[in-house]
């Protein structure tokens, strides 16, 4: 999964994903994101960033208490449309997937701030839907 190339015209809902499902040949940092929830069992829409932010059957809105594998959205404003999507991995560490590195990455908060396009975090939404198929978390 941390080889996957970035790749802009696939994204939730594209044609490119529909004629190739999967990773292989590359996402954008919706697809990314969802595909690692996916591995670790949840179920996971095929939402644009604007309407992640809007749902409310499968994820919640997270205020201060965050936690790994929460989505965390950034965007040069306070608006979720457009916004990028990446994968909390721990207190200061988001995972994610942009054209500027073109595979995934781990950056710190400080390293979205410090760009202009990511420089907001417009806010973050937990998944609670957990796939049928998954198997409960090893103790």
């Amino acid at each position: 999964m941390l080889t996957v190339p970035y790749a802009g015209s696939r994204f939730p809902g594209s044609r490119a994903v529909a004629d190739r499902p999967g990773l292989a040949a590359g996402a954008n940092c919706q697809l990314f994101a969802y595909e690692v929830l996916r591995h670790f069992g949840f179920a996971v829409p095929a939402l644009r960033s604007s309407e992640l932010w809007d749902d409310t059957r499968t994820t919640v809105r997270v205020e201060g208490d965050l936690r790994p594998l929460d989505l965390l959205l950034f965007n040069r404003s306070d608006q979720a449309y457009g916004a990028h999507v990446g994968v909390r991995a721990g207190d200061d560490a988001v995972l994610h997937l942009c054209a500027e590195v073109g595979r995934p990455a781990v950056w710190g908060l400080a390293d979205f701030a410090a760009r202009e396009r990511y420089r907001v975090l417009v806010g973050a939404k937990r998944v609670v839907v957990r796939s049928r198929s998954a198997c409960p978390p090893s103790a």
